[in-house]
């Protein structure tokens, strides 16, 4: 099998890395015949190339490994490669979350297979296990830890006593963090993986427009409140579904100490679903860097070369959106000023001169909408949901 890989970055690279080292009877014929560079970059090996034609007009390949990341150009090369009927894997989870109908669709077009486990849970086979459990069950609803980076801020700021500011620049140092780290700490990066993982427990395409709350506004002092009531806070994302509805959701939330969610530390992810039969299961593991992420798109490959089809999907259910779907109790904390805007019920608690209001059994959807208009008072304003109150209609 003879595969080309575009762009050589982490990702890109520790999939060279392990095609090249790990000798087992399923990866011993695995080649790679291309590495696609930037234009005006040094070709330091004899199969770098900077154009993508000369991979998919080339015959030979197979498949084609896209690891470059973004929209564009990642979204066209994907598409020519399937076009020129070359099986395609991918780790981008912006642009799987923005196209995947249209990528499943053109591969099956041309006979061809799409594959993104990577794409969402790092090394953890979450896809997989997603698109077994679906066959037999309705998934009634999942959630979970979905970014790595997200994880290891909060759990080291509560088991080191740490300010956000501090560990945001230690998960820098440490490369889990990007210079820009808004993708990870707003919730963008785990709203693309939500929206490609209730594209697949669904049937159908879900649209990036759910609400989402992040952990920008997170203080040392509200980690210490949370921990003085024996609950420790993670990024979640979460999704219901009903046979006509589905709702979905990033926040943060609080769990038990007994909950597997407070146990999942530094940059690890934990993914729990809920089927008919099944019941509850759960999926843990690396969730990102170098070689996890290679590990998931080389088992792909393997896959392919195997002739193991893949998840058969059209993505044509019309479920819609129900704001009403998913209840849960709230903690806020935000200015005075700010309080006359808050209509549902609330209970007042006092820690260390900061007040923290107790909502109860109050829609997400709604809560979401109140927390947009309390963060033009109050741009410091923080909510989280405790799971445990977690219910749907």
């Amino acid at each position: 099998m003879k595969i080309a890989i575009l762009g050589l970055g982490t990702v890109g690279s520790g999939v060279k890395h392990i095609v090249e080292n790990a000798k087992t009877n399923y990866t011993n014929d695995i080649q790679i015949s291309h590495i696609l560079i930037r234009k005006g970059k040094t070709k330091t090996l004899p199969i770098m190339c900077d154009d993508i034609q000369e991979i998919v007009e080339d015959e030979e390949v197979d498949a084609v490994i896209e690891t470059m990341g973004g929209i564009e150009p990642a979204h066209t090369y994907i598409l020519q490669a399937l076009k020129h009927k070359k099986h395609v894997v991918t780790a981008n989870k912006a642009v799987v979350a923005l196209y995947l109908k249209e990528f499943i669709k053109c591969a099956r077009k041309n006979n061809v297979q799409f594959r993104y486990e990577a794409s969402v849970g790092g090394g953890i086979p979450w896809i997989e296990g997603l698109s077994k459990a679906m066959r037999i069950d309705e998934i009634h609803k999942f959630y979970g830890i979905f970014n790595g980076t997200s994880n290891f801020i909060l759990d080291h700021m509560e088991r080191y006593h740490a300010s956000f500011n501090d560990i945001l620049k230690q998960a820098q140092e440490l490369g889990y963090a990007e210079a820009d780290p808004s993708a990870d700490i707003d919730g963008l990066d785990i709203a693309n993986k939500l929206c490609i993982s209730a594209s697949l427990a669904y049937n159908m395409h879900i649209p990036n427009n759910f609400p989402v709350f992040g952990i920008r506004n997170t203080t040392k002092v509200d980690i210490e409140y949370f921990s003085s009531l024996q609950l420790h806070v993670r990024l979640i994302a979460k999704a219901a579904g009903t046979n006509a509805t589905y709702a979905c959701f990033v926040e943060p939330s609080l769990f038990t100490k007994a909950a597997l969610e407070s146990t999942c530390q530094d940059n690890f992810n934990l993914i729990t679903l809920y089927g008919e039969t099944i019941g509850c299961l759960a999926f843990y593991g690396p969730g990102a860097g170098k070689l996890p992420t290679a590990n998931a798109i080389v088992q792909d490959l393997i896959d392919i070369k195997e002739q193991i089809p893949g998840t058969s999907l059209s993505l044509t259910n019309d479920k819609v959106y129900d704001s009403s779907l998913c209840y849960c109790d709230y903690i806020l904390r935000v200015h005075k000023d700010a309080y006359p805007y808050i209509q549902h019920p609330y209970e007042t608690h006092l820690y260390k001169q900061q007040e923290y209001l107790h909502l109860h059994h109050i829609p997400s959807y709604e809560m979401h909408k109140i927390m947009q208009k309390l963060l033009t008072i109050d741009h410091q304003a923080f909510m989280v949901s405790i799971h445990e109150s977690e219910a749907t209609l």
